[in-house]
């Protein structure tokens, strides 16, 4: 028997940015999900991240640099997100994204109600402008364009989730059994960046210094695979490289069974945040303060807080500007290896 249809009122969320912003947008759609379905519009990667979420409806794959680039694919993808009829057509659409693209996609969607913040570049094709609040983190800045004026969540709304399935634990098991792993406690690394200033250079003395004290696993993609190298060759035999061997949300999955994850302000933070996995999350060019820091419980931040040239950029650039790059390779194995051993191997009251 079908479930009986949804007649509330439906909405699009429209996230076609970076990976962490779309798991920092997952609080936005829980929020929106109360109130009626949620569609997604998602480029392929994010769209993979969002694979069994509750709250979502219908995923809309906009592949904007690749099968969709351009005008024809502008008019196709707005033409399915409009398409759904009656009350199944969305009503409002939350610009997450605030490129001007975006907002002619919603307007093209014949969606006549548009809710982005007024700082964006599509602002001026919105029906309503919410103020973006650079002080707050980015999961709450979002949360903000579903909310009543000065109407703040708490915690337990803030916190982003994933929802790994069947086919995401099945991988990790067999990367596991592969690894001859028999229970003992893990810990995941994850070197990579794609902002070349953001990658810590010290992952494989860390890996050295934790070795004996838990099975370490490196994450990412197939072209962190040199980084992962130097860190197996530091670690020894134990230690088990996954890199490009599993999807983002089995990387999740394997993440929510670690006690712990080190990692750059990159999207595998975000992803412990998802899963509730206490991170020490590395900070040079960036700063917490842009919004971007971890949200899961016992998380620390590791950063030269007192270095005059932080923050030198919005994302990281692929070079240091003054050249010595002193916020990440100052920032030693040891003081990381202490944060390590305060997240994952200190009792908890």
């Amino acid at each position: 028997m079908s479930a009986p249809a949804d007649d509330r009122p439906a909405s699009v969320v429209i996230q076609t940015s970076f990976l962490g912003d779309m798991v920092l947008t997952t609080p936005l759609l829980a929020e929106l999900a109360r109130r009626g379905p949620v569609d997604v519009v998602a480029t392929p990667a994010a769209a993979a991240l969002l694979a069994n979420h509750p709250a979502v409806r219908h995923l809309h794959v906009y592949d904007k640099r690749g099968a969709a680039r351009g005008v024809r694919g502008l008019y196709q993808t707005a033409r399915a997100i409009g398409a759904p009829g009656g009350d199944r057509r969305p009503h409002v659409a939350y610009l997450a994204q605030g490129s001007v693209r975006s907002a002619v996609l919603a307007r093209l969607a014949g969606i006549g109600e548009r809710v982005g913040f007024a700082s964006s570049a599509g602002r001026h094709l919105y029906t309503r402008r919410i103020p973006y609040h650079a002080e707050w983190h980015h999961a709450e800045r979002l949360w903000s364009l579903a909310a009543a004026p000065g109407e703040r969540p708490d915690a337990r709304q803030l916190r982003p989730h994933l929802y790994p399935g069947s086919a995401e634990r099945d991988a990790v098991d067999a990367l596991l059994r592969g690894a001859a792993h028999d229970g003992e406690p893990l810990i995941v690394l994850a070197p990579g960046s794609v902002w070349a200033t953001k990658r810590w250079p010290h992952y494989a003395e860390l890996a050295r210094s934790l070795a004996g004290r838990a099975r370490l696993v490196i994450v990412g993609g197939a072209d962190d695979a040199d980084l992962a190298r130097d860190i197996v060759a530091a670690a020894g035999p134990s230690a088990i490289d996954a890199t490009g061997r599993l999807s983002l949300l089995a990387s999740a999955e394997l993440i929510s069974r670690a006690l712990c994850l080190v990692t750059n302000d990159s999207a595998p933070q975000h992803l412990a945040s998802a899963m509730g996995t206490p991170t020490v999350s590395i900070f040079g060019p960036t700063v917490p303060a842009f919004g971007f820091g971890p949200l899961a419980p016992g998380s620390v931040v590791a950063e030269h807080d007192a270095m005059p040239c932080r923050p030198c950029d919005r994302h990281g650039p692929q070079r240091c500007p003054l050249t010595h790059w002193r916020c990440m390779r100052d920032l030693t194995p040891a003081t990381v290896a202490a944060l390590v051993d305060r997240v994952a191997f200190t009792p908890r009251p």
